[in-house]
């Protein structure tokens, strides 16, 4: 490679990562593209390739931050998508009710404060050992949050001057409810 520097990477793989600026009709500064590339001669079960696999990442970027960080931010991106995704399936915010601007921001309003509280519950829900979930994992989509900790079949009960919720006997959230609720209810 006439530019860029090679990164720590395993036997029959080189990944070259670097920045050129180019200059374009019309557009009086240079513009910056960072790029990554990867050579693979042998693939990840060590079996070696009859032709080298070559793949190349360019971003054309007006970020002034170091070559990592801008490959780290644009590989990023798919998380910011996946929640637009939510907020728009999940909460049913695809489309506006009112052809009003000021009664569709406060339902984006109420919708934000809805998606943060129910994020807020679904990071806390993993924090415990108590989570009937088999595999171990960082973040929950809203639609599980909603299913698993909002959707809980209960009963109100009245008692002594009391009201009360009475879960099922076999609830297998009801542990991780009761401590969420715990930790953000005397929050």
């Amino acid at each position: 490679m006439e530019s860029g520097e090679l990164e720590e990477s395993r036997a029959g793989k080189e990944v070259w990562r670097g920045e050129r600026y180019v200059n374009r009709e019309g557009i009086a500064e240079p513009l910056r593209i960072v790029f990554r590339v990867t050579k693979r001669t042998v693939d990840a079960n060590g079996q070696a390739l009859l032709f080298p696999k070559v793949e190349v990442e360019s971003y054309w970027t007006s970020l002034d931050v170091d070559v990592a960080r801008v490959i780290e931010l644009y590989h990023a991106h798919g998380t910011s998508e996946q929640f637009h995704s939510e907020l728009k399936t999940d909460l049913d915010l695809e489309r506006l009710p009112s052809g009003k601007f000021q009664t569709n921001e406060l339902v984006l309003l109420l919708g934000m404060v809805a998606y943060n509280v129910l994020r807020l519950i679904g990071q806390e829900s993993l924090q415990g050992d108590d989570v009937p979930i088999r595999k171990r994992v960082t973040r929950r989509r809203l639609r599980s949050v909603m299913q698993d900790m909002i959707y809980l079949a209960c009963r109100v009960v009245r008692h002594a001057r009391r009201v009360a919720l009475s879960f099922g006997r076999h609830c297998p959230w009801f542990d991780t409810w009761r401590r969420v609720y715990l930790q953000l209810g005397t929050a």
